[in-house]
């Protein structure tokens, strides 16, 4: 089932609910393609929760997720898997690189899954890795990048199968200041560059109000933020 919504990721009524706790009620949110938000809200939130559900990782208690216009609650488990790997990107607030394997092989690793020849999958990962700052740093292992370069190693990886959305949960938490500008400077060029839209969680204020809108999670709702950009 479709529906011609024009958006990239849409909400309709979704919770979540654990036994009689509460996580999220009756979340309505739409992104646009091409647009980015930040999600905000204090630990415990719901805001790892709404991301889990917007990118197929677990089920909503109610309501749906549309993905590029289809209903995913229609899907089964591999048509569910297929719409994640294509459609949604996702970078965490620790990188999760595979350490034996340098930074061209774990950005080019989803591409190759995906059945690309080698050659290909290679070619496309130290584009990535490159507009990111890391062309001198494709043959290194993670252990031999600093915080920052291993995230945005990370970041690359996220969108190394052309994504439309791009899912970041707190991607700058575990960085000092100066390095997570470096890293949300990086990630915020590479979304508009690839014409992405995007969901970045984030507790940094003065990070979100660099994107287009901000919406905040506030007593398991999610609203929009009167201090929002214009």
């Amino acid at each position: 089932m479709k529906t011609d919504s024009g958006a990239a990721l849409h909400l309709e009524g979704v919770s979540r609910r654990y036994g009689d706790l509460i996580v999220i009620e009756d979340v309505n949110f739409r992104l646009k393609r091409g647009e980015t938000v930040a999600l905000l809200g204090p630990s415990g939130s719901g805001k790892s929760s709404l991301l889990h559900i917007a990118g197929l990782l677990e089920a909503p208690s109610a309501g749906e997720v549309w993905i590029n216009g289809v209903a995913t609650s229609k899907l089964n488990d591999a048509a569910r898997t297929r719409l994640r790997r294509d459609a949604l990107g996702f970078v965490y607030q620790f990188h999760h690189l595979l350490p034996e394997f340098s930074a061209l092989d774990n950005v080019a690793l989803p591409r190759l899954i995906c059945g690309e020849s080698k050659k290909a999958a290679e070619a496309e990962a130290e584009r990535l890795l490159t507009a990111l700052g890391l062309g001198e740093r494709l043959s290194h292992q993670p252990g031999q990048l600093s915080g920052g370069e291993q995230q945005r190693t990370a970041i690359a990886r996220a969108l190394a199968n052309n994504p439309a959305i791009l899912l970041a949960d707190e991607p700058t938490g575990n960085l000092d200041p100066k390095t997570s500008d470096v890293v949300f400077d990086a990630l915020l060029a590479m979304v508009r560059n690839e014409g992405l839209a995007a969901v970045v969680a984030t507790h940094d204020q003065r990070l979100a109000k660099r994107m287009d809108r901000i919406v905040v999670i506030k007593e398991q709702r999610l609203v929009e933020d009167a201090q929002a950009p214009a």
